[in-house]
């Protein structure tokens, strides 16, 4: 016969509440590092993300998947796409390992473009909001629990990103109007952004599209270049064929600055970092009257 004080104990500790096992994290499969980054960002420690895309010396252009990539995207619970043409073997993927209740989210979608426009929207100032709201939302509708903390650190990524958009204020307040070119559009985002005048149009979009540029396209690229019709030239950080080398050698030549703009977000850095590291190397490249 229990004593009545180790009855009394025995009956508290069976009317205390075992604790909730904990819930298991959200996981969400990303096609590029980029995406990956800002779903941390949102998701906290509710998630476990994977990006597939995260080697900043990949051509991403010529990327394989492998069989551990569809598993990981089979047993995603979100699954995340940059679209507009960018990453066309995640559709494949996606169709290949069908599972009950993933949510796919293409980013491009979100701010309007389609396959045959510009796909490197991530340096477009207005993808990574939109992005990071309907990511948001998705975790919200998904674990409603944890909704007031993925709404907190959303706020706390658009607050971040304030600092981005003041950069982009003042370099498009000096810099509207600039001439520039590029051998690939990969920044054109950014550099419309600020205001500036994009040269070179079909060039770019022949080398995107791994074609040969015209011979009427590339003289009159090097004839600006030369000329110093344009103040920068921006190439591809990850990918160079011949051509572009060409146009960089002859900028240089000219005392024109090249920017070289990737792809792929550098490892250890977050896109915010990204961004105003790359606006940074604007500025530095294409100084106030004066500067150095």
């Amino acid at each position: 016969m229990l004593h009545p004080l180790a009855r009394l104990l025995l009956t508290a500790c069976l009317l205390v509440p075992a604790p909730a096992l904990a819930a298991a994290p959200i996981r969400i499969v990303a096609a590029e590092r980029v995406y990956a980054d800002v779903a941390s960002q949102i998701g906290g420690n509710t998630v476990a993300v994977t990006a597939i895309l995260s080697n900043p010396d990949q051509d991403p252009h010529l990327f394989e998947a492998s069989p551990s990539v569809a598993r990981a995207l089979a047993r995603a619970d979100i699954a995340i796409a940059n679209g507009a043409g960018y990453d066309s073997w995640m559709t494949a993927l996606l169709r290949a390992t069908r599972r009950r209740g993933r949510v796919v989210i293409v980013a491009a979608r979100l701010i309007g473009r389609r396959r045959g426009d510009n796909p490197h929207i991530w340096y477009d100032p207005t993808t990574m909001p939109a992005f990071a709201r309907r990511l948001a939302a998705t975790l919200e509708n998904r674990d409603p629990v944890h909704a007031a903390a993925d709404r907190g650190r959303l706020a706390a990524f658009e607050a971040s990103m304030a600092p981005i958009e003041t950069r982009i204020a003042l370099l498009r307040a000096r810099l509207a109007g600039t001439p520039v070119a590029a051998t690939e559009p990969v920044f054109d985002d950014m550099l419309r952004a600020l205001g500036m005048t994009v040269l070179e149009g079909r060039f770019q979009i022949a080398v995107m599209n791994a074609t040969e540029p015209s011979a009427a396209d590339i003289a009159a690229f090097e004839t600006d270049l030369r000329e110093r019709r344009v103040r920068l030239l921006v190439t591809n950080a990850q990918v160079a064929d011949p051509i572009a080398r060409r146009m960089a050698r002859i900028a240089r030549e000219a005392g024109i600055p090249v920017l070289p703009a990737a792809e792929t977000e550098p490892p250890g850095m977050s896109y915010q970092r990204w961004m105003l590291a790359m606006l940074a190397a604007v500025e530095r490249a294409l100084p106030p009257a004066g500067g150095k």
